[in-house]
């Protein structure tokens, strides 16, 4: 049967992809063009996007089991409820769900705030499903990366509780390991939650420590400055997606992204060997340039 992954063209729904092709799986790709999708030989496409219902009906024809991951959005919460109601009509009970970590303690960040809700329908409709809750994203700092080797800065207002980055082809690698043991499993497995961390608590001063040491020079944190953040990234992204950054920027310097006891050691048994550092990350970057 067909595992079919929604976010198929963004940051991790691509490792998904690669990872699942490896291990051998029947993957149909949902893509709104087809002409600028690019993937592995043996990869199906269905062109459409999570509010065309006629194009999600079709793409779940003879699917077996969902990956769904939403990408932020004003309208996340009903593509997501649209997917899954869709899914159930098909009959594809198998889901894994790309959520965030704290969900539920990040109430007033609007995409988290969509995801804890999706979650939440994804118990009550009573699906057989994963729940991967990852923590922040080393690989957004791909878009800093510039700033830090050119101005020697880490300007990621991240604060002092720390954050359990994780590489996002950690998170590719687990998603596929977990759609392959609920597609293949004889039975539908119970539903299950998993915090998707990295090894290493890291703060703002951390990340630029680690910045210092791999590029071989001072490296400064300037600070939690979430206004100055909203600021930037509106010169690229919609005011609304700006605001929200910014509210979750405040809530890494309240709470922090911190995993709970035994996350890192369950993620790396899952997958067999050890997570990837920041360190590890940031030196793949400074090779590269």
């Amino acid at each position: 049967m067909t595992i079919l992954v929604t976010g198929a063209t963004g940051t991790v729904g691509r490792q998904v992809i690669e990872q699942l092709v490896k291990r051998g799986a029947d993957v149909r790709a949902l893509v709104r063009d087809p002409a600028k999708a690019s993937f592995p030989a043996g990869v199906a496409v269905a062109q459409g996007d999570l509010l065309d219902v006629d194009a999600l009906r079709s793409a779940f024809s003879g699917v077996s089991t969902l990956f769904l991951l939403n990408a932020v959005a004003p309208d996340e919460f009903t593509q997501a409820l649209i997917a899954l109601n869709l899914a159930r009509q098909a009959g594809v009970e198998r889901i894994v769900y790309l959520s965030v970590i704290h969900s539920d303690l990040y109430v007033n960040v609007p995409h988290f705030a969509g995801k804890f809700a999706v979650e939440r329908m994804i118990e009550k409709m009573g699906f057989n499903a994963t729940i991967l809750r990852p923590a922040y994203f080393m690989n957004n700092d791909l878009t800093i990366k510039d700033v830090v080797i050119g101005y020697g800065a880490y300007p990621m207002p991240i604060g002092s509780k720390g954050l359990a980055m994780i590489d996002a082809r950690d998170i590719g690698e687990i998603a596929a390991i977990e759609l392959i043991r609920r597609e293949q499993s004889a039975t539908p497995l119970p539903l299950d939650r998993i915090n998707l961390v990295g090894p290493d608590l890291l703060t703002g001063a951390d990340v630029a420590g680690i910045w210092s040491e791999v590029l071989g020079r001072p490296i400064a944190y300037p600070g939690d400055d979430t206004a100055g953040f909203e600021k930037n990234l509106r010169q690229f992204m919609p005011n609304w997606m700006a605001f929200d950054m910014r509210l979750m920027s405040e809530r890494f310097i309240t709470e922090g992204m911190i995993s709970e006891p035994g996350d890192a050691a369950r993620l790396t048994a899952l997958l067999g060997r050890p997570l990837r550092s920041y360190r590890d990350f940031a030196s793949e970057i400074v090779a590269s340039t």
